[in-house]
């Protein structure tokens, strides 16, 4: 994977944090809900982020491959 390809993705991971974290998308989750005994929002917030990171780690350590 050359540099520019991480660069690409890192600035796709980026958007998609803008968007699944901006307040449209956010008013979905606002809800008197509870799952497991833990409220929706806060819970849903959570895992976004959290998967969010994961993405971020796993682009991170695959970076650029040489190519033989």
């Amino acid at each position: 994977m050359s540099e520019g390809l991480v660069n690409q993705r890192l600035v796709a991971l980026f958007a998609a944090a803008l968007v699944l974290l901006n307040f449209p998308l956010l008013a979905l989750w606002d809800h008197d809900v509870q799952i497991a005994g833990l409220p929706l929002f806060p819970t849903a917030l959570f895992l976004i982020w959290a998967l969010l990171i994961a993405v971020l780690a796993w682009v991170v350590e695959r970076g650029p491959r040489s190519s033989r």
